[in-house]
């Protein structure tokens, strides 16, 4: 089974005008920017990517023409979770046919299901697919939180489940998970990288790798050397993104500014798809705030720069 490390950025699906259609072209020009950053791996259609927003064909469409594209430079995994485990089977397999390194799968949302019904979702997809399977714990958006105890059990149960996102925000699980696991269980961090990996996760699912995928990278990489003083020097300038965007109407966060701030980055992938609130609708306010981004992201490489120099 593939091992994975790293900073993956769960990147943007970039739309025409009006979300009418995925901008192929400006997909491939912004997967190469990725390659050309050092990035050491990618997750598509997660909540980033907006997967709610996707139509069955754009989905198949979409995973065979990054698969394609990338042409196994680096590992690509695609979000193929449902609130309906058919469909999570069904497009795990299609993900499987065209080529996707792994997968990353949040539990069933919307009902708050039992840990029996998360278990047999799982149980299903172990059982129809071979491909390492990240599970993705994200209690904020799912309103699931997957106990320590439930990811341990799903991870000696099945060999696919060696990875998860934990985006709980509660950092002392990582420790737990670890624990829970025999140690079977690879964590990687949904936020706050530096303690994650104080923690003893391995790895960064990355949201900022959408518009400073450079630095993104490498305070991963100096988190894995334990370089604490790099980490955090690229880390307290992350922070103020969030500061920023977090600010505004929590809906239109991530997606819309990621988006934004590609563009701003020279790499534009469109807006959002409804019911997000579009970037373009924000006017005056939503400019100001990428305004007030743009030269942190030109910081960041400032700092990048020092430390490299430095050795």
């Amino acid at each position: 089974m593939k091992k994975f490390n790293g900073s993956y950025t769960v990147t943007v699906t970039p739309f025409t005008e009006g979300g009418a259609e995925i901008d192929y072209a400006a997909w491939r020009r912004y997967l190469d920017w990725q390659l050309e950053s050092g990035v050491p791996g990618i997750i598509i259609l997660g909540t980033t990517g907006e997967f709610l927003t996707i139509t069955d064909e754009e989905r198949g469409s979409f995973v065979e023409a990054t698969v394609k594209h990338i042409a196994g430079r680096i590992p690509v995994l695609v979000g193929t979770m449902d609130a309906y485990t058919p469909n999570a089977v069904r497009y795990s397999k299609q993900a499987l046919d065209l080529g996707a390194d792994g997968l990353m799968i949040v539990p069933p949302y919307y009902y708050t299901p039992t840990e029996d019904e998360i278990f047999n979702y799982y149980k299903a997809i172990c059982e129809a697919v071979s491909l390492p399977i990240m599970l993705y714990n994200n209690p904020f958006t799912s309103n699931v939180d997957m106990s320590a105890k439930l990811v341990g059990r799903l991870t000696k149960s099945f060999e696919q489940i060696r990875y998860i996102k934990e985006a709980s925000q509660r950092i002392e699980r990582i420790h737990a998970i670890l624990v829970e696991s025999d140690g079977l269980m690879n964590v990687w961090a949904g936020q706050q990288v530096l303690e994650s990996f104080k923690m003893g996760a391995n790895g960064y699912v990355n949201p900022y790798g959408n518009y400073i995928p450079r630095a993104s990278v490498k305070f991963v990489e100096w988190a894995e050397q334990g370089r604490w003083d790099d980490v955090w020097a690229v880390q307290s300038i992350i922070q103020k993104f969030d500061t920023i965007i977090t600010a505004g109407h929590p809906l239109y966060g991530h997606q819309c500014y990621s988006k934004a701030l590609a563009a701003a980055a020279g790499y534009p992938v469109g807006d959002v798809r409804a019911p997000i609130t579009t970037f373009e609708s924000l006017g005056q306010e939503g400019r100001d705030r990428v305004a007030r981004m743009v030269p942190l992201m030109r910081e960041l490489d400032d700092v990048v720069d020092a430390i490299e120099a430095r050795g």
